[in-house]
């Protein structure tokens, strides 16, 4: 620790101000003098174990951290006040006195606060950025992706004959007799020309066109992120390969939940519910009754068609329910995996740019309770249509609730625990009665999965049980899952899976092969892609790196009638 200057401590102070350089030196050196001839003393292990062994403990004296706490230690030394004059000792405490005052910055400690806020600190920071975006695509991974070309995909389907009992054919009886005689005129027209021979057959079938869609993503760094990012990340890297992932995550979900228009060969968009009422009740167990309501409350509901979108606004409806709750009903349309609620509240109906989004719900049912919303998304922003894209195709879960679906069935309620199971019983024996499908699994929410496991455990007419063995008795496992579903017809396994982004209410059935010889068809689900997902790199025109993902093409279901769906799960 370096100690001040002579002048500083000898030089212009008020007991000395005539003092020259040559007696300031004088002095200085007396002080030197005396700090160096002070005596020391060093204190060694053999000190140590003596001091203990005498029961008398150790102590350190706090040790100055600054000059000013330095030199005031040393000048309290009965060795260093016997070796300077009066004359110096008086000098250096008044100056020390002085210095105090005057230059704070030699009495001032270095914190981890001072003399900088933030602290003299290096910063530990981990590189690179940690990536936790969950990127799960299981249909994108499973679906056989396939080599298409042109504007659009065709096919052409026998959806039944006569004695298949599909596509609308009737039956015929075989049996004939000598003199049966039958007219075989073409197309059905009658002429004189009959035969001994049998009834002839009939066929059913259609023509399938669907247009290939082009999808794109992209993504930007400016150069000052790419070039002040180094030594931490490298920033286009990172950009390349969210852009990569976002290009799967969506195209999962477009596989799952996308709609496309009727003019492209699909299903188009989905209508507004009908039917909107309001019923105000008292608030049941487990709910909270309005708060802040003391007019009334008018709602407007829409079609929720998933992560892409929902229908146009319904009219509004109005009820004064004072401190109770509101159930909000609907008729749900095919299509809709359940509805979204705006909601506003005054003596009169406020328009809807004061009405706000509640929440939505995946049954025909919304319980509005507690406080109201009032600020968020306002229904004003639903302007039009947004279920189905001209760019886009229909999915697995528009298809299995559509109009060729095998079986859909809308329960609007919890399942079932007397039976548990039963729903998907039902649609295993429809789907097999009408084309004799035999599914290979089903697709869930995972709150639904749950509850579909918990209807099992808490059944009383199951036959299910829990076992606890003498070696689990201080360490059970608890909790059980349904992983497969017997399928009661005709006695094969049907997997229950949960899809990540399974809207909540809603179940597909889903057969992935056809159980019938000679079908020409290898996969029930196919994509079929122009160009399958690609990057692109755009040439530098300005100060940051630009790129695209780019695919062109369509999802297929070559047999919807095989599959089904079960929609208004109500939530446990």
């Amino acid at each position: 620790m370096a100690l001040p200057k002579a002048e500083v401590l000898f030089g212009d102070s008020p007991e000395a101000p005539q003092l020259s350089k040559a007696e300031v030196s004088t002095r200085f050196d007396e002080l030197m003098a005396a700090v160096t001839n002070a005596p020391g003393r060093t204190l060694g292990p053999g000190d140590v174990v003596q001091a203990f062994s005498e029961g008398r403990g150790i102590s350190f004296d706090q040790q100055p951290t600054s000059a000013y706490g330095a030199i005031t230690k040393a000048m309290s030394s009965p060795d260093i006040a016997k070796g300077l004059s009066a004359e110096s000792l008086a000098s250096i405490t008044g100056a020390l006195d002085e210095l105090k005052s005057q230059q704070p910055d030699l009495v001032k400690d270095l914190t981890t606060s001072s003399p900088v806020a933030g602290g003299l600190v290096a910063f530990d920071l981990e590189a690179p950025s940690k990536m936790l975006t969950p990127r799960p695509t299981p249909l994108r991974n499973r679906i056989p992706r396939k080599k298409g070309i042109g504007l659009s995909h065709r096919f052409k389907v026998i959806s039944g004959f006569t004695g298949t009992g599909s596509g609308g054919v009737g039956n015929i009886h075989p049996g004939i007799a000598d003199s049966t005689q039958n007219n075989f005129a073409p197309g059905g027209a009658s002429n004189s020309l009959y035969y001994a021979r049998g009834p002839k057959i009939s066929y059913a079938g259609y023509d399938k066109n669907v247009s290939y869609s082009q999808f794109s993503v992209s993504d930007q760094v400016t150069w000052s992120a790419q070039y002040a990012g180094q030594g931490y990340q490298d920033i286009r890297q990172l950009s390349r390969t969210s852009l990569m992932y976002s290009s799967m995550l969506l195209e999962e979900r477009m596989l799952l939940m996308g709609r496309g228009t009727a003019g492209n060969g699909f299903l188009g968009p989905v209508a507004a519910p009908t039917g909107l009422a309001l019923t105000a009740r008292s608030a049941a167990a487990g709910e909270t009754a309005l708060t802040g309501v003391s007019t009334n409350i008018y709602v407007k509901v829409t079609s929720d068609a998933g992560d892409f979108g929902q229908s146009v606004l319904t009219s509004a409806a109005t009820v004064a329910p004072s401190t109770q709750v509101v159930d909000v009903t609907v008729t749900l349309p095919a299509g809709a995996t359940g509805m979204r609620v705006y909601v506003s509240t005054g003596s009169s109906d406020p328009g809807d740019a004061a009405r706000w989004y509640a929440g939505k719900s995946g049954t025909n049912t919304f319980t509005l309770q507690g406080a109201l919303p009032t600020s968020g998304t306002a229904a004003s922003t639903v302007t039009a249509d947004t279920t189905a894209y001209a760019s886009g195709y229909d999915g697995i879960l528009p298809i299995c609730t559509g109009a060729d679906s095998g079986y859909v069935n809308r329960l609007n309620a919890v399942l079932s625990t007397t039976n548990p199971g039963v729903e998907w019983q039902n649609a295993f024996v429809s789907l097999y009665n009408s084309v004799k499908a035999d599914p290979d699994r089903t697709l869930l929410n995972g709150s639904d999965r749950k509850q579909l496991s918990d209807a099992l455990k808490g059944s009383s007419s199951s036959n299910y049980r829990m076992t606890i063995t003498q070696d689990q008795l201080t360490g059970v496992t608890i909790g059980d899952v349904v992983n497969t579903i017997i399928n009661e017809v005709t006695g094969k396994g049907v997997a229950v899976e949960v899809h990540p982004w399974m809207p909540q209410g809603s179940s597909v059935v889903l057969s992935d092969s056809l159980p019938i010889p000679d079908s020409e068809v290898s996969d029930v689900w196919s994509v079929f892609n122009v160009q399958d997902l690609m990057g692109i790199d755009w040439p530098v025109n300005q100060f940051a790196f630009e790129s695209s993902s780019y695919w062109f093409g369509t999802l297929l279901c070559y047999a919807p009638a095989w599959n089904g769906a079960i929609t208004g799960i109500k939530a446990a």
